[in-house]
């Protein structure tokens, strides 16, 4: 009964914001918290992933097939933190914490930021890998960025993403606690150059807002963040609405001011919603934004499929084309 009524909840949802179906994937679908990027050699998409010590797959398009590769640390982190010879399991439990890669390229080098912590901790570290092809084998593990929390900080040094500012790195961060926060990082973009701010909290509830992810179009520079339960849906179901989504806030600025579309301070709990469970599609999160060389802006995400199941290992890639011609993203 209780299921019944959360998919009846989502049909209503997706009848009233008509969100579009995710498109098409073929070959390893199954993901959690996804980050992609291509190859500048030969355009080939590279996607990583939670689990497996930061699995990755490659393909031609970003529907696929995806062909999965290996791990980029086989022998684990060498940050010295509970969890660092794991980096989420396939599986997620209460025992390490499930959170994202983030790939970017600086200098013409691969980057991919990741985490080191355990379940409902702040005993957490963002760390670095590199690679000058991201082929199987010839990643390096950096440690540290030094971006680390413990329980006397107001954040948890977890979700990290990358921004290029005109050649200014930005590292924004953060799940629970006090939310999303902001480092500037060095000119290699390999560690931090200085104090974090906050630029992200919902003062509301159990602060359930997590996954940061910075975009610029035209003017605006758009923060993207996820919201709500991400996890352990066939365990316990989250009441209606409580369940992971995707909101934004925007700004002319890459380092805070963040508004949402109703004019409402991304630090004082603003959110303008921009994907939430629809049709079949339930708990969308942990995403990302790709400018896709034939298809424009596109969002990526993670999201339960209500016919194939409910288990974190069930979780699929997702993507839809954004539409900004209003100002703000749609899907």
């Amino acid at each position: 009964m209780y299921l019944s009524s959360v998919l009846a909840t989502s049909l209503l949802v997706a009848l009233a914001h008509g969100y579009g179906a995710p498109g098409a994937c073929s070959g390893a679908c199954n993901i959690h918290d996804p980050s992609l990027i291509q190859r500048e050699s030969d355009g080939t998409y590279f996607r990583f992933s939670t689990g497996n010590r930061i699995s990755y797959a490659t393909a031609s398009s970003i529907e696929g097939p995806w062909t999965p590769v290996g791990s980029i640390l086989p022998d684990g982190s060498s940050i010295n933190l509970p969890g660092n010879d794991d980096l989420w399991p396939r599986e997620l439990t209460v025992n390490f914490e499930p959170q994202a890669p983030d790939a970017q390229i600086v200098s013409g080098v691969y980057h991919v930021y990741y985490t080191v912590s355990t379940f409902g901790t702040q005993n957490s570290a963002i760390g670095l890998a590199t690679s000058d092809t991201m082929n199987e084998g010839t990643w390096t593990d950096h440690g540290s960025t030094g971006i680390r929390s413990d329980s006397s900080k107001p954040y948890n040094a977890i979700d990290a993403n990358l921004f290029n500012d005109n050649g200014n790195y930005l590292m924004s961060f953060g799940s629970f606690w006090q939310n999303i926060f902001q480092a500037p990082m060095n000119s290699a973009a390999t560690s931090v150059a200085s104090a974090s701010y906050n630029i992200a909290f919902d003062p509301a509830g159990t602060h359930a807002v997590e996954g940061p992810y910075l975009y610029r179009y035209g003017d605006y520079y758009y923060l993207f963040y996820s919201v709500g339960i991400c996890c352990g849906y066939d365990g316990s179901m989250p009441a209606p609405g409580e369940e992971y989504k995707i909101k934004v806030c925007r700004s002319s600025s890459a380092t805070g001011d963040f508004v949402d579309a109703n004019g409402v301070a991304c630090t004082n709990g603003g959110g303008t919603v921009v994907l939430e469970s629809h049709d079949n599609v339930y708990g969308p999160g942990g995403q990302g934004v790709f400018t896709d060389p034939d298809l424009g802006p596109v969002l990526y995400y993670h999201y339960v499929d209500t016919n194939v199941g409910y288990a974190d290992g069930q979780k699929l890639f997702g993507w839809n084309v954004i539409d900004f011609s209003s100002g703000w993203p749609v899907v």
